[in-house]
């Protein structure tokens, strides 16, 4: 079977303009183009949309996108991986969900807020595997023993600052201001000093070479992943804070 540009921009929810330009930019060529110059589109097509739809809503940029899907040839293992992300990220959700649902009722009956439950969903082990293997076992630990022994309103305080950074950067990136610019090394500066702040990762290390080598790597995750992404506004603001924060390192660290 094969659709038309049209029917598929319904089918869809997007335009017949934003598929013509994920052909351009070759994401989505058409499977063939009549001699009328319509395009249409097989079921491949599809599928491939459908990725590249997935991708953007996770704030993937398109040229992310390009090397993504060029790097994950598989589909079948691809949208696998896809699925298995996603109900990771509806477990999380769920439990959000319900850790806030609890907060309204205690507040709607005149109950006593339960600190350790209101947090449940805010899960920042989720990143252990990675942390482990690029900084080992320790710095996991040391962090994980840190943060737990946090009372519920250190950690909501927490949550907030780390909120209001991710937040400033965003405004900054979306000022189009130069990550090599005052303002942007300033908010370096308040970033690398949160990371320091974090005992057992090697931005509190005395050595300034695996300081300068954490900062660097961690700036290249936010643009690679894109659950840190998100963190920034999406590929556009990652890449502002990965320039700012390699200048930073290479300048001062």
């Amino acid at each position: 079977m094969e659709w038309s540009i049209q029917e598929v921009a319904r089918i869809t929810g997007t335009t017949s303009r934003t598929l013509r330009h994920y052909g351009a930019v070759g994401l989505l060529p058409p499977a063939r183009v009549g001699s009328n110059g319509y395009r249409y589109y097989d079921q491949e097509s599809l599928v491939q949309l459908q990725r590249i739809l997935l991708l953007r809503e996770l704030g993937l940029g398109l040229p992310t996108i390009a090397d993504v899907l060029a790097q994950q040839t598989d589909t079948e293992s691809a949208l696998r991986a896809h699925v298995g992300w996603l109900r990771q990220e509806q477990a999380r959700i769920d439990k959000l969900i319900g850790s806030i649902e609890r907060t309204l009722a205690a507040i709607r009956h005149g109950g006593e807020l339960a600190m350790d439950e209101m947090f449940d969903g805010f899960d920042h082990t989720q990143y252990r595997e990675e942390v482990e293997q690029r900084w080992g076992a320790d710095a996991y630990a040391r962090s994980t023993q840190w943060w737990e022994a946090k009372s519920g309103a250190e950690k909501a305080e927490w949550q907030r600052a780390v909120r209001e950074l991710n937040q400033a950067w965003i405004d900054l990136a979306r000022s189009d201001a130069d990550p090599h610019g005052d303002a942007a090394q300033a908010l370096a500066e308040r970033h690398v000093a949160w990371l320091a702040s974090v005992p057992g990762t090697p931005a509190a290390s005395t050595d300034p070479a695996a300081r300068r080598n954490y900062v660097v790597g961690l700036a290249g995750m936010y643009v690679a992943d894109p659950r840190f992404a998100a963190n920034y506004g999406g590929d556009e603001g990652a890449t502002f804070v990965r320039q700012a924060l390699e200048h930073y390192a290479e300048a001062r660290l």
